[in-house]
Order: structure tokens, then sequence, then C-alpha cells
């Protein structure tokens, strides 16, 4: 049949971008404590398309997707960015890969289980004769307390939920969880699922002993970020959801440990 695609085009304007987005799929993870994880991605997938063309084959993206089934993961974009480049003749590709992921945590006095949850999302961009470009994210919740309310009150101080989402750029393998530890490290408190009575009381006491601003909980995450050799670049964000204000706080940070 005439492929309408590879029609000549007159316009001389090549297109930085074209693909498909929003594709759901089924994707299965590396996970450090079980090996795999299986879970649900939003996709995204893109060429440069050349002036002179008309179009692209969008079909040949979900093809390239159904040969990499299984088998998707931070360690293997690379290859997946290359093959979109060689299947659609294109010289630049881009993909994303947004989902779910789980981790189980032990409540710390109780012990008890249960999953708690981050946001993932992996950018990956190939140029042919150019670098592999890769940047993971990762979105969590954790705990804060405000020092000022501590100082001026009475009674107890105001605490609230954060979200901390931060991005980095690494050199050899860096595990969700190493970042998740960072992360919550980093805060007043963590986050659980599932809680008795006497780790309500623990959290609760150790947010307490631990205020931090948005201001501090950021500059802890940086100092982490700076002792991990492995991390070459990272941009991160905390926004607190203010308990006692109408509106949220926010504090941002970006830092390239090679230049």
């Amino acid at each position: 049949m005439h492929d309408v695609q590879k029609e000549i085009d007159k316009r001389n304007i090549q297109i930085d971008r074209v693909g498909v987005k929003g594709v759901s799929y089924p994707v299965i993870l590396l996970d450090r404590d079980n090996k795999i994880q299986n879970t649900v991605a939003k996709i995204s997938m893109s060429v440069m398309l050349p002036h002179e063309y008309r179009g692209t084959h969008m079909s040949r993206f979900i093809e390239t997707l159904e040969e990499f089934y299984g088998r998707v993961s931070p360690s293997n974009l690379e290859a997946f960015t290359k093959r979109l480049c060689q299947k659609l003749e294109a010289s630049e590709s881009s993909v994303s890969f947004e989902f779910p992921y789980y981790f189980r945590k032990k409540a710390p006095v109780s012990g008890i289980e249960s999953f708690s949850q981050c946001d993932i999302k992996l950018e990956a961009a190939y140029a042919i004769g150019k670098n592999f470009d890769m940047v993971i994210g990762i979105s969590l919740n954790v705990q804060t307390l405000c020092p000022c309310s501590k100082e001026i009150s009475k009674y107890g101080a105001h605490n609230q939920r954060a979200l901390v989402s931060l991005r980095v750029r690494c050199k050899g393998l860096v595990w969700f969880e190493e970042l998740i530890d960072l992360i919550e490290k980093s805060a007043s408190a963590p986050l659980f699922t599932l809680l008795k009575r006497e780790d309500e009381k623990f959290i609760t006491e150790t947010a307490y002993e631990n205020p931090r601003f948005v201001e501090d909980v950021i500059r802890e995450l940086a100092i982490e970020l700076d002792k991990e050799e492995k991390i070459l670049w990272y941009s991160a964000n905390v926004t607190s959801f203010e308990s006692i204000h109408s509106h949220d706080a926010f504090a941002e940070i970006e830092r390239n440990k090679t230049a």
C-alpha cells in the first residue's frame, strides 16, 4: 500500500517531537527487595521528524514497546531509545514512563508491615552521535513540623504533610529505595500506611523533636545528595501543604555536581 507518511512535505519545517502519549501499559520493574515488581505506566514516546517527511509511523512506537515488554528499567532505556531511532528511521528519540511504585515499610514500634507508594517518572532521550540522557524522578509524601510553631506555642506545634519531588541524573545503578531513604531522612518524620497506637506516639514525638521548615528539608536533602557519588545532578522541590494557612509553602534547589 502507498506509504502516505513518507510523502515529501514541501513546507520545509522540521518537527522537534512527534509521537504518542498517554499510552497505558503494564511494565515489569527491577525491585531491590523483591527482585521484580509489576505496575502500570503512562508512557509517552516521540522522535524528531525531518522537514522532508510528511509524517511518522505511529504504530511503530507501540511495536517497539512490545519488543521491550518485561524489560523496562532505568538500565535499558538507552537501548529502548536507540531502538526507537532505528525503528522509526529517526536521528533523535525521547520517552517518559510514569508509574506508581510500591514498597514495604515496617511501623517503627509494632513492626507491622504495610505497602507505601511513591510516584516515579523516567525520562530518557537519545540522539545519534550524541550522549544518551536519563533523568529519574520521584515524588514522595513526608511529614514536617513547624519550628516556629513549636517555639512560640504553649501547647504542641502544627505539622502537615509535605511532598518532596526529586529529579536526578546518575552514573551506575541507583535503586528507587535509595532515593526514598534520602528523602525520608531529610523530613521531620516519614509517613506510613498502617500504624498502631504505639507507632503513632513514636512518629508524633519524632516529628516534634525534629522540627523542620521546607527550607530545612531541602537543605538536608541537598546534603545527603551531595554525599552520593553516583548522583551527578539533582533538582528538588519541597511543598508543604500548610495546616494553619490557606496557602502552601515551597522551596526548590538545583545542583550540577559535575560543573
